[in-house]
């Protein structure tokens, strides 16, 4: 395997330098542009390629143009690329590899990569001497880096194929037991299906830890260790960005380790996971999950899993997801609360809520907008599409019937806090 690749050439003219430097510069304010261009001539000759769906295909052409900005950069830095700099390159080729893209197709798209880097410096390159001479400089500079990714790229698709022939339940459950203690294999097959599914290979990859377990439904119910491998195989198809998840069931316990959009948003995920239990519940199969806060480092792992555990610990009988990403603080300590907490609360209120939940719930719905305003009264009727008169009418009764002022924060609080604790805080949207 080639350690690094080195983009500087043997040393030359100040004249021709500049040359090299304004070429590079003119192909790399083209690297999506490159990219369009290999993505079509891909399409129509290579066979792999021509029925992918557009999700595959948005990927491809991503990593081509990330690849071509990471040549023409480290040329336009004076900079070596080495195999860290590229491990992006390797998650793509396992993403490949499990596709099931034939790898004669896989290294021809490469060699396609390579051509129009080249045809994009020559086309800037003019007709003076100078012009001539800097980018034929470039072209053993190009064939290393070349060398280089296709090298990293291939080993990673072979290793993941190796991996996928010889892959077994035990197999996962190392890979997912390294993971949960706060660790990353070091190379070999594993590495190579983690990061596959987008595990470790760039520390800002933001990931969550989801724990799942199956709800007895008494007799009729499908058997514990097949239904928890039915789930387990459900949740590794619940990706982001065209990932597959890691999931292994553990005994009572699955456990998946999804990665995020590039944006970090678990919104996506969590909507896919809520589909998922309701497709599930329909085949006879209740489900619990709970959903950690999104974390960047593999060593952030473990407490992810106590997250999504404790997640799972709050919710109720019938099961539902809990999403971390998706709470407030204030929301997840009330969910903490215990009938100490609900003691506290002013029995003039709890019966005053009771009250009104009992009548649909106006007054409960008319403090939750007010406290969602910014206490700006006039906002929270619009939100309600109410009159203003009326929502200072039921501020008013508010008042009469608690003794506390919505205006005062303490007691806005306190109201709050009321209602989130007797309508049960969880929320199954």
């Amino acid at each position: 395997m080639s350690p690094g690749s080195h983009l500087l050439a043997h040393p030359v003219s100040e004249t021709v330098q500049a040359e090299r430097s304004r070429i590079v510069a003119c192909a790399y304010d083209r690297a999506e542009g490159i990219a369009d261009d290999v993505m079509a001539k891909i399409r129509a000759q290579l066979p792999g390629y021509g029925t992918a769906d557009p999700g595959f295909l948005s990927d491809v052409h991503d990593q081509l143009a990330r690849l071509s900005r990471t040549g023409l950069g480290a040329l336009l830095e004076h900079k070596r690329v080495t195999p860290a700099d590229v491990t992006y390159a390797r998650q793509a080729a396992a993403r490949r590899a499990r596709s099931g893209l034939p790898l004669v197709d896989y290294i021809a798209a490469f060699r396609l990569g390579q051509r129009a880097i080249w045809k994009s410096l020559l086309a800037h390159a003019g007709d003076t001497e100078a012009g001539r001479e800097a980018v034929l400089s470039l072209a053993g500079p190009l064939a290393r880096y070349t060398d280089l990714i296709s090298t990293q790229a291939t080993d990673a698709y072979l290793e993941f194929q190796q991996y996928m022939a010889a892959e077994s339940g035990r197999d996962s459950q190392a890979l997912m037991d390294a993971l949960l203690d706060g660790a990353l294999p070091a190379g070999g097959p594993h590495l190579s299906v983690a990061t596959a599914h987008g595990i470790g290979a760039e520390r800002t990859a933001p990931l969550v830890v989801v724990t799942a377990v199956v709800l007895d439904r008494g007799a009729e119910a499908t058997d514990p260790g097949e239904a928890a491998q039915l789930v387990s195989a459900a949740l590794a198809r619940v990706g982001v960005n065209g990932l597959r998840t890691l999931a292994v069931a553990r005994g009572t316990e699955i456990v998946a380790i999804p990665a995020l959009a590039r944006d970090g948003s678990a919104d996506e995920l969590c909507e896919r996971l809520r589909v998922l239990r309701a497709d599930l519940c329909s085949d006879g199969i209740a489900l619990a999950i709970g959903v950690s806060a999104a974390v960047t480092e593999i060593a952030q792992l473990p407490r992810a899993h106590q997250q999504a555990r404790a997640a799972l610990a709050l919710l109720p009988e019938g099961g539902g997801v809990l999403a971390l990403p998706q709470m407030t603080p204030f929301r997840y300590l009330l969910l903490r609360a215990d009938d100490t907490t609900r003691q506290l609360v002013d029995p003039r209120i709890g019966t005053a809520l009771a009250d009104d939940r009992a009548r649909g719930g106006s007054l409960a719905e008319t403090i939750r907008a007010f406290a969602a305003a910014d206490m700006n009264l006039r906002e929270a009727a619009d939100t309600l599409r109410i009159h203003l008169s009326t929502a200072q009418y039921r501020l008013g009764r508010i008042q009469e019937l608690t003794g506390r002022n919505v205006r005062s924060v303490n007691d806005l609080v306190e109201l709050l806090v009321a209602i989130e604790l007797q309508a049960g805080v969880i929320n199954e949207a």
